[in-house]
Order: structure tokens, then sequence, then C-alpha cells
């Protein structure tokens, strides 16, 4: 399959996992594989700049990360402030858009300032939404829509009767994207580890042995090669034409 008869998705979520592993198998610090892991990113942003994908929404640090040492977790809020700076002249070169999903309050107020900065700065931008999700997690993300239907609820601007799945949509973090057409994880770990839980309903799952730091824009082809060869089918029965 050619280049040119990709079928590409609208949104990829990535779960770039192994850049631990990485490091360990090279003899360095953890934060040297954060370290490359960043310049995959940066790569990956590109090719789906170029491909025409519309969205895509990388793991950068789920709830769960806080639990690591805390020279780690420093490190990798260090490395976040600095890449959100760095990365925006090519960013705007790119015409990328910027978001960000999660519990954003949770992060360093310095990294928080810089996030929105970094919004800011591409938020005229027209082609590639790149949304990271930080200090996230699918159950919590869940969670924080049901406070806010049950606030409504109580004041009477919802009504019961009216919560149904478009509702509880409107209240997710990713109110004003679609929901993933490709879900890629890095490190070949068989498990989606509480990402977009509700949005991944009917994703494609790809899942790789490539670690992080290794993964490029010809692991990327490969995955979405995959998902072009996928039958869509939302629940349904396949047509004589998809059997």
């Amino acid at each position: 399959m050619t280049q040119n008869t990709l079928k590409i998705p609208q949104h990829i979520a990535i779960i770039m996992d192994g850049n631990g592993r990485w490091a360990r198998q090279r003899g360095l610090p953890r934060i040297e594989g954060h370290r490359a892991g960043a310049e995959s990113v940066r790569a990956v942003v590109r090719a789906c700049g170029e491909l025409g994908v519309r969205y895509l929404t990388l793991y950068a640090f789920s709830m769960e990360n806080w639990r690591r040492p805390k020279a780690e977790v420093n490190a990798l809020m260090r490395l976040l402030e600095f890449y959100l700076q760095q990365e925006i002249p090519e960013l705007d070169r790119n015409n990328v858009r910027l978001r960000a999903i999660g519990r954003l309050h949770e992060l360093p107020l310095a990294a928080q300032r810089q996030l929105e900065k970094s919004i800011a700065a591409l938020d005229d931008n027209t082609g590639l939404t790149l949304v990271l999700a930080l200090s996230y997690g699918g159950r919590a993300e869940l969670v924080d829509a049901m406070r806010e239907i049950a606030r409504k609820v109580k004041t009477g601007s919802l009504d019961i009767a009216d919560i149904n799945e478009e509702a509880i949509a409107r209240h997710l973090y990713t109110r004003d994207l679609p929901d993933p057409d490709l879900l890629i994880r890095t490190s070949g770990e068989m498990r989606v580890s509480n990402f977009l839980l509700w949005q991944i309903s009917y994703t494609e799952i790809y899942v790789t042995e490539t670690l992080w730091p290794d993964f490029r824009k010809p692991q990327l082809l490969e995955a979405i090669a995959a998902y072009s060869k996928r039958q869509r089918r939302f629940g349904r029965v396949a047509t004589s034409d998809e059997s």
C-alpha cells in the first residue's frame, strides 16, 4: 500500500509508551528517554500535518504519572514547559493549533502559564490540532462530567430526561473534538491505560512493539496502513461490498 492509497484518519490518538524502557536499554537515566520521546513528538506532529490528519491527541502525562518519583515528575514538568516554549515557532510554521485536556489546574503554575501562552500563540492556525492530554485520566474525565451534569440538574438548567449519550459527550474535556478513528499504542503493551475511555468505543486500535523514542513517520505510516485495511462497522453488519 502506497502513501497515496492510504485512508487517512481524521483523528489519531497515541499512548506514547516506552520512554523509560528505551533509556534503560541504553544505560541512561529515565529523563533521557523522555527527551528522546520529545523528538518523536516533533516528528509525528510534522508527519500528521503533511498527511492531512486533522486531530492528533497525545497521552503526555496521566494522573497516575503523579505517583512516579518526585524527581522524575519535576523533571517531566520542566521538560514540558521547555518544549511548549521551544516548539512554538515550528508549530506555527506548520499551521498547528494547540489544545490541552485533563485536570490542567493540577500542573505546576509555570507549566500552566506556558501552556496558556502556547495555546494563545497558535490559536489562529487552521491546520492540524494537536491535543495534549496532561494530568489526564479517562475515569476522572467521566467523574468531572458527571459532577457538572449533576450541578446543572440541581440548578434546574438540565432535566434528567435529557441526559443521554450526546449530553454526556458535551460535558467531556473533548467536547469540541471528534472521537479518535485510530488509537496507536507503542511498546507492545495491550491495554488502554485509562485513556479516552468514553471516546474510543469504536476506535480502531493498533499496537506496535516499537518504543516511543524510536517511533517516527515510517512507523506512523505502518499504523495508518493497518488502519486503512480495517472495516469500520460501528456495530453494523457488513454489507456485501465490505465482506
